[in-house]
């Protein structure tokens, strides 16, 4: 029999499961938030995958005008905030709020990121950055209500082990957090801050002094098996010891745990490695130990920023075995996390600046176009799921709703030809179409009992040729500038994946056996 197997009693007893995969999902900066394009993509992508958080950077940066100073004197405006923050809550989804960058007026340190200058400067003074803090989330308690505020998370910064997000120190960002989560928690003590926010886990002693230390890669590039090193969170144990000895409170502890071992290639190298395919789940159950043999064992654990490569021209990300990689992943780390934050919902995502095509291997779920690739399916199939797990597998998993009691099932074809997290593809689409080509197709079989007899259930199917925005735009010419007719045609396409009905026996029991080429996903629900 096929490896690729499900069998399950729709009445046999759950286990809770907590849709870690939709609680956050990222998106570039605030600014990018006031787009009509984006606001209408956020509103597709709640209603279709159930996010209820959205990240970004950049609430502070220049572009929102909140901090400025005349004649040494601040002067603080939020109706950008309001604008963003207004439509977000009308929309249904909350912010999960990042403090960062710093004002232009509030800056130290010289040098800023991206085409838009993010400046990563440490504040100047920081009773001027608490007290920014503090009318920022006084604003909001006043707004919003204290009892909504109350729902949001606080993080302290991005990324401030890279050298581009935080010109300073490891203890320069460890004062930040004391003065930023002193001040929030004098307005209530209900509100949830933390942090490091750090990105990647690292192997070597990179990050283990004040700034990092670019010539401590070496133990990774002398190695020919990268998942035999020791991979750890960056700062995680000096934070939290910290935050110990100086009685600071941590309500949640996030970081960034892509699978490779580069964010900016901070290194120089220009290598780029991919770990193994079980990267995620190993370093999610390894935080889950830290935090559970830590002073704070109640703090949740809310991976802020994640996907297969942190490159927003990674070709990977337009592919169909993103969607694989992003299914098993997440399927394999139940239990471990609170939430894991795909970075980003959209290609409107302006870093590196505007994608030089409409597939250029954005971050995102969904292209500038608003069509839809193969990880959008991913997340909207893993929000379909039920409430109760019922059984797990190396291929999927079936679950079952707690109200209505319909079954749900999930499985995916991961080859085991690809041994890593599906690798990058850089310059061109060759390495995506290689990756694309391994494996050999298999039999799905699934075998469920205790439905109600004659139950309908509907099969869905995201393969090669199913939900597949990469192929119809092949289809059609790969034209980089689609008319408006093609763009219409593709968002129509993108969205169609394969679906099938079928029925339950007089006795409630249904069996499938589906042939899966490599890198498909099928979902079978109980309607």
């Amino acid at each position: 029999m096929s490896s690729l197997t499900l069998t399950a009693d729709a009445r046999s007893a759950g286990t809770r499961l907590h849709h870690h995969w939709n609680l956050c999902v990222g998106a570039g900066r605030a600014n990018e938030g006031l787009r009509a394009d984006w606001q209408e993509q956020m509103d597709f992508a709640i209603e279709q995958c159930g996010f209820k958080y959205v990240r970004f950077h950049g609430l502070f940066h220049d572009d929102m005008f909140v901090y400025k100073e005349v004649d040494g004197l601040p002067v603080y405006n939020f109706q950008y905030i309001d604008t963003l923050f207004d439509r977000l809550l009308e929309l249904g989804i909350r912010p999960f709020v990042e403090f960062g960058f710093c004002p232009a007026d509030l800056a130290t340190a010289l040098g800023t990121v991206f085409w838009w200058k993010g400046n990563g400067s440490p504040p100047n003074d920081y009773t001027k950055w608490s007290e920014l803090i503090r009318r920022t989330v006084d604003h909001w308690v006043a707004r919003y209500g204290i009892d909504e505020v109350r729902e949001w998370y606080f993080e302290v910064w991005n990324e401030p082990n890279l050298k581009p997000f935080f010109r300073g120190t490891k203890r320069q960002y460890f004062e930040l957090y004391r003065a930023t989560v002193t001040v929030i928690k004098k307005i209530d003590r209900e509100l949830r801050v933390g942090g490091p926010s750090t990105s990647n886990f690292v192997p070597d002693a990179r990050f283990d002094g004040e700034l990092e230390d670019t010539r401590q890669h070496q133990v990774v590039l002398k190695s020919e098996d990268l998942d035999a090193l020791n991979w750890r969170p960056v700062w995680l144990d000096e934070f939290l010891a910290w935050c110990v000895k100086e009685k600071l409170p941590v309500d949640f502890v996030s970081c960034h745990p892509y699978p490779t071992d580069w964010a900016l290639d901070e290194h120089g190298h220009g290598s780029k490695l991919t770990r193994g395919v079980n990267a995620t789940p190993t370093d999610l159950k390894l935080l889950r130990s830290i935090i559970d043999q830590s002073a704070f064992p109640d703090a949740e654990i809310h991976l802020t920023e994640w996907n297969s490569s942190s490159s927003p021209r990674d070709f990977t990300h337009d592919f169909l075995q993103a969607a694989t990689f992003i299914v098993k992943a997440n399927l394999e780390s139940i239990g471990m996390v609170d939430s894991l934050a795909y970075w980003t919902f959209t290609d409107i995502f302006e870093e590196g600046g505007a994608g030089d095509t409409i597939f250029h291997g954005g971050f995102g779920m969904i292209n500038v176009l608003g069509i839809v690739k193969p990880s959008f399916h991913a997340y909207r199939m893993l929000g379909g799921l039920g409430d109760e797990l019922l059984v797990t597998s190396d291929c999927g998993v079936v679950t079952r709703d707690s109200v209505s009691g319909k079954v749900r099932a999930l499985a995916f074809h991961y080859p085991p030809e690809m041994p890593l997290s599906v690798p990058a593809s850089f310059g061109d689409r060759e390495k995506a179409y290689e990756t694309l080509g391994l494996g050999r197709e298999e039999e799905f079989h699934l075998e469920l009992s205790g439905l109600k007899p004659g139950a309908s259930l509907l099969i869905e199917l995201l393969d090669a040729n199913h939900g597949n925005a990469m192929a119809a735009w092949n289809a059609i010419g790969a034209p980089e500038e689609p008319t408006r007719e093609q763009a219409g045609f593709l968002r129509q396409v993108s969205t169609e994946t394969q679906k099938l009905s079928a029925v339950a026996n007089d006795l409630g029991h249904y069996r499938l056996i589906q042939k899966l080429t490599p890198w498909s996903v099928i979902s079978v629900r109980e309607l």
